[in-house]
């Protein structure tokens, strides 16, 4: 079966489901959002889509909170200081040559995404923003990566660097192929 196919089945028909059923059973709701989130992961993955312009697409709630610098229209203001993990990412994107920006939800998300107009996204965000971010974006290949919480919801949150970094390293892959075939 096709990738693409599944992906658009699973976004458009199977989340809706997922959230009705959540909407019984709450205490479910997150486990369900990681679920299609995972799901859409590998079937981005088996579809190998070939990207030139990639995304990065973080929360604003990656920076700390205590910041003096609100980085949430522009990333690049940034003072680098190493408390929380922005630095990192912009180093990663710079090195990579992608484009990178903040949201501060998921409608400021869309709205940057159609702005931007990538090929693919790498997306970090809570599993709610990304399941709805994602099966809003079909059929834009969007890689998301969930982060973790450790001060609760919306604040003070991180990423596993090196999910990210995999992800761009997957996109990057395809990009190459597409420079080999031309």
């Amino acid at each position: 079966m096709n990738p693409r196919w599944m992906r658009g089945v699973t976004l458009k028909i199977l989340y809706p489901l997922c959230m009705l059923a959540a909407s019984f059973k709450k205490s479910k709701k997150e486990d369900y959002q990681r679920f299609v989130v995972n799901l859409n992961n590998k079937l981005v993955k088996r579809e190998k889509p070939m990207t030139k312009n990639i995304l990065l697409l973080l929360p604003h709630c990656l920076q700390m909170s205590e910041c003096n610098i609100r980085l949430t229209y522009n990333i690049y203001n940034c003072e680098r200081c190493g408390r929380c993990e922005i630095k990192d990412l912009i180093h990663i994107a710079d090195e990579n040559g992608l484009k990178l920006s903040i949201a501060t939800g998921g409608s400021l998300a869309r709205r940057i995404i159609s702005d931007i107009q990538p090929d693919a996204v790498v997306a970090v965000a809570c599993e709610n923003d990304l399941s709805s971010g994602i099966a809003d974006s079909y059929p834009l290949p969007v890689l998301g990566i969930p982060n973790e919480r450790p001060y609760g919801p919306c604040m003070n949150t991180i990423v596993d660097l090196q999910k990210v970094k995999e992800a761009i390293s997957f996109f990057g892959q395809n990009s190459n192929r597409r420079n080999l075939l031309q």
